[in-house]
């Protein structure tokens, strides 16, 4: 493997990449706005999930001021922790994926655009925190996917160069950041989007979840 092509550390999205929550992001999301007084389709909302909340709700609502905007989120966030976040559930294979990775004394980092403290229930719901290098999250930088400021800060946390990281994550927003940030990406079926719009955002590689990426390891761009 030539020195642009090796791999030393994976960075992984949370959000429909590690955890089953998509849906549950696009209910959440859907309840605030017609709390404060919008009706956005599900459908619609759940086409931007993957987005950080500084940029989801300037898609949907262009005209809404920035303070409207971070009163919202704020709501959504603490109604999303409230009444959702219990129901989630882990994919299958995401600790033995890990192991895998790190028996290639490869460098695992989190890199979400959920904050910090759902990010934290995340890790004890995962349960395999100790073979983790490290975690970013919408905490740590300025702007939320699909800019690329988490998957940059991503890198610098395990210590590597962008050419030597790969992002895995479920959405076209996880790809168009990795490229954004000089990383490639492998693209997980698990969050729900089309195959095509994955592999138009510059997807490597595309694999069913944790468990088929594990299965398929040694022919997948991680070998």
């Amino acid at each position: 493997m030539s020195e642009a092509e090796r791999i030393d550390a994976v960075l992984f999205d949370v959000d429909g990449t590690l955890i089953d929550s998509n849906d549950l992001h696009a209910a959440a999301w859907a309840q605030a706005f017609r709390d404060f007084g919008f009706t956005i389709p599900v459908a619609m909302v759940r086409g931007q999930i993957g987005k950080g909340g500084d940029n989801l709700v300037p898609a949907l609502l262009p005209e809404l001021s920035e303070a409207r905007s971070k009163e919202l989120r704020t709501y959504r966030s603490d109604l999303f922790k409230r009444d959702y976040i219990d129901r989630i559930t882990v994919f299958p294979g995401v600790c033995e994926l890990f192991t895998r990775i790190r028996a290639d004394d490869r460098a695992i980092v989190l890199a979400t655009s959920a904050s910090g403290d759902e990010l934290d229930f995340y890790l004890d719901l995962l349960g395999c925190r100790e073979l983790l290098s490290g975690t970013t999250s919408a905490d740590d930088v300025a702007h939320s996917k699909p800019d690329p400021d988490i998957f940059t800060a991503a890198a610098r946390t395990a210590g590597v160069a962008p050419a030597q990281a790969i992002v895995i994550g479920d959405t076209p927003y996880d790809a168009v950041a990795a490229a954004k940030a000089g990383v490639r990406a492998i693209g997980f079926r698990s969050g729900g989007f089309d195959e095509e719009a994955l592999r138009e955002a510059g997807v490597i590689a595309l694999f069913d979840g944790p468990a088929d990426l594990l299965a398929r390891y040694d022919r997948s761009p991680l070998a």
